[in-house]
């Protein structure tokens, strides 16, 4: 169903912003190293599609934040039974919607019922849990018992791939189904005693009855024995060393086996059509279903993640301020050892931090850190540092690096000014900016100025929490 939601709700990142902060793509385009490829452990594509959204859409709500942080705190001792038992899941997220049109494959259903069967596994494992988030969520994995049984007695076990290849529908579930398949399986028998009894009564010892697709079923002769053929075999086929008949008997029952196939087929998608019909009324409850198993996943990752990488819980107030003491950028850190902790702070009297210093001396991961760490606790995950004390931040804004968009009629510092025109007009008390390197664009003197100007007008006019780094030392 469509839901409402209001920009307010969310930490507000602008294209350019989520761009630079390389949440789910680097730079260049590529999926590695992210933020997203470092916390990615989740054991279904559903979770990994929900910690995806997650970065990209980081709440303001302190009570969701908090609720998810006291989760990820009891799911430190669980989260590797909890991966465990989720990593057999299907998406049932997916197969939900293809059961909603209708275009469910059997081998999905099969993975939705065992899915389903091994969801009261997972409801025991956290029935031991007090956070009230994880118990709203065992409420959700809650499904009908009915659901189960409608699958466990309509599929086999094992179904074929495709419903045109047969083999889908379970034995006793349909008892003309059941005849049918039952002349296709009685086949063999009736042959081999139709070879035993022909052969005894034309006396040939090497005669044959087969099948093919081409030409059905037949009895075949060798031409050395073609003199003892009786008078009712009627000739089917010619070949360079045999012969091939029929018999009215044979012919009678292929045209009865064969019937019965095409029948059975067509019974079988009779039957899995209603299936999908009465799947259909239970769509709201896997959906419920689906949306906690993928929570429960990225909450059971981040437990994971906060422990593997030594991430602390985030607290949160009411003032505008980031307080973070030994942080670190998360990817930088993974590539990067020794990597050294720096302390951020920002509030009411000290909204502005101009950090200068060479080239490669750490400026730009300074900044993106405090920026990520931001981030991180505003989807309630553990944060890289030994403590982060986050304020009201209501939006983060970059301006880092230097590119050009030729093809939109844009020079770099057109660029430039365009987003640095875009933090100036936006930014509020309340936001995180992070400005890099402002004024390259242009001739020495002139960057000099605009990039004065630009972080007075920061400082003075917008007041918000600002990291302004620049090879300009002259602005100190």
């Amino acid at each position: 169903a469509i839901q409402v939601y209001h920009a307010s709700e969310f930490l507000r990142m602008d294209p350019a912003t989520r761009r630079n902060l390389e949440i789910t793509e680097t730079l260049r385009g590529e999926s590695a190293p992210t933020l997203l490829s470092l916390l990615d452990t989740c054991a279904t594509h559903m979770g990994s599609r929900l910690l995806a959204h997650w970065l990209h859409h980081p709440l303001r709500n302190r009570n969701v934040l908090r609720a998810r942080l006291d989760a990820v705190d009891e799911l430190a001792e669980k989260y590797r039974e909890a991966h465990g038992l989720l990593k057999s899941s299907v998406d049932v997220e997916r197969i939900t919607a293809r059961i909603a049109l209708k275009s469910a494959r059997p081998r999905d259903l099969s993975g939705l019922r065992d899915t389903l069967k091994q969801l009261p596994e997972l409801v025991d494992l956290f029935a031991g849990l007090a956070a009230p988030r994880i118990q709203q969520l065992i409420s959700d994995l809650q499904t009908d018992r009915t659901l189960v049984e409608l699958l466990q007695q309509t599929l086999k076990q094992e179904p074929a791939s495709v419903l045109r290849e047969g083999g889908v529908i379970a034995d006793g579930f349909d008892a003309e189904l059941d005849e049918l398949r039952s002349i296709q399986e009685n086949c063999g028998d009736f042959l081999l005693a139709l070879e035993a009894r022909e052969r005894a009564r034309t006396g040939i010892a090497n005669l044959r009855v087969e099948y093919n697709r081409v030409h059905g079923f037949y009895i075949e002769v060798t031409h050395a024995n073609a003199a003892s053929v009786p008078d009712e075999y009627r000739r089917r086929q010619t070949l360079k060393n045999a012969e091939r008949y029929i018999t009215p008997e044979l012919k009678a029952f292929e045209d009865k086996a064969l019937s019965a196939n095409d029948r059975a087929l067509m019974r079988e998608k009779m039957l899995y059509d209603q299936l999908l019909d009465s799947l259909a009324r239970h769509i709201p409850q896997l959906q419920r279903c689906a949306a906690a198993i993928a929570e429960l996943d990225v909450l059971a990752t981040f437990a994971e993640r906060a422990i593997t990488l030594d991430f602390c819980a985030p607290e949160f107030s009411n003032a505008t301020q980031i307080t973070i003491k030994q942080g670190r950028h998360p990817v930088v850190e993974a590539v990067v050892n020794p990597f050294t902790p720096n302390d951020t702070e920002l509030h009411n009297s000290r909204r502005m931090l101009l950090i200068t210093g060479p080239n490669m001396g750490g400026k730009s991961t300074y900044m993106r850190q405090t920026a990520l760490i931001t981030l991180l606790a505003h989807t309630g995950c553990f944060v890289p540092a030994k403590k982060a004390l986050i304020g009201n931040i209501d939006q983060i804004f970059t301006r880092i690096g230097s590119s050009d968009d030729l093809a939109s009629g844009r020079s770099t510092f057109m660029v430039e000014m365009t987003e640095a025109a875009n933090i100036l007009h936006n930014a509020t008390e309340n936001s995180l900016v992070l400005v890099d390197e402002i004024g390259r664009g242009t001739s020495t003197f002139d960057g000099l100025a605009l990039a004065c100007a630009i972080a007075r007008h920061l400082l003075e006019e917008k007041r918000c929490l600002t990291l302004f780094s620049t090879h300009y030392f002259e602005l100190t």
